[in-house]
C-alpha cells in the first residue's frame, strides 16, 4: 500500500509556513519535540532527513511506564501513542518548521485514530507539547491550517502535555533505513521520504 494523503488539497510545495512560531536561536543548542503520526517507523524515516535534526527515537508517550512496551501499545489499551521524539538544534530549525513537516509529509492530521490500514489510538495524531510555547505555536498552527482549509477535513491532531517519553525496543531505531526492502517500509515510509525530498529538499541535510 503506498502512502497518499487524500485529503491534501494543495500541493506539498505550497504547505503554509506557521505564523506563529519560536524565533531562531543566536548559537547552537538542543530542543526536544515529541510527535505522534500513525507508525513510528515512517515519521523517524522523515524526520532523519531533515537539516538541523541530531537525534530521532522511536517510543511511546501517553500512557505508563508499566505498559510502555511494543507487544501492550499494539493493542490500542494501554493510552500510548506511537511517538517519535526529535532532538534538534534551535539555530537551525524551528518547532513550527518541524510542524510543517509533520503536517505536509508525515502523516494525514484528518485521520481519527488511524493512518491507513494502521488502526488504533495508538496510531493518533498527536502533539505532545513540552511547555507553553510549544502548545501556543500548534495550536496557532492548526488553526491557521483549517481556516486556510489545506485539508478537504478537519484537523484532528490532539495536544496533550507531555509527560514522559519511553524509548522503543532498540529494533525498532532507524527501522526504515535497516529494513529498505520489507513490504510495510517500501510500501508506506520510503514514498514519505521520497516526498519530503520531492518537495522539501532545500530542507534536507547535505
Amino acid at each position: 500500500m503506498s502512502f497518499f494523503n487524500s485529503s491534501l488539497r494543495i500541493s506539498p510545495k505550497d504547505f503554509p509556513v506557521a505564523d506563529l512560531d519560536e524565533a531562531l536561536a543566536s548559537s547552537p543548542g538542543r530542543k526536544l519535540a515529541v510527535l505522534a503520526g500513525g507508525c513510528f517507523w515512517c515519521v523517524e524515516a522523515v524526520y532523519r532527513e531533515l537539516s538541523g535534526v541530531l537525534k530521532v527515537v522511536n517510543g511511546y508517550s501517553g500512557g505508563t511506564a508499566e505498559t510502555a512496551d511494543y507487544k501492550a501499545v499494539c493493542t490500542g489499551r494501554t493510552d500510548h501513542a506511537e511517538v517519535v521524539q526529535i532532538e534538534y538544534d534551535p539555530s537551525q530549525t524551528s518547532f513550527g518548521a518541524l510542524l510543517r513537516i509533520f503536517f505536509a509529509v508525515a502523516h494525514d492530521p484528518t485521520q481519527l485514530d488511524r493512518q491507513g490500514n494502521d488502526i488504533g489510538t495508538q496510531y493518533r495524531s498527536a502533539i505532545f507539547y513540552a511547555d507553553e510555547e510549544q502548545k501556543r505555536i500548534a495550536e496557532a498552527y492548526i488553526r491557521q491550517l483549517d481556516a486556510a482549509q489545506v485539508y478537504s477535513a478537519p484537523v484532528v491532531t490532539k495536544l496533550d502535555k507531555l509527560e514522559d517519553f519511553f524509548e522503543a525496543e532498540a529494533y525498532h531505531q532507524n527501522y526504515a533505513a535497516l529494513h529498505p526492502n520489507e513490504g510495510y517500509i517500501a510500501g508506506v515510509a520510503l514514498p514519505k521520504v521520497d516526498k519530503l525530498r520531492r518537495y522539501f529538499g532545500e530542507e534536507l541535510k547535505a
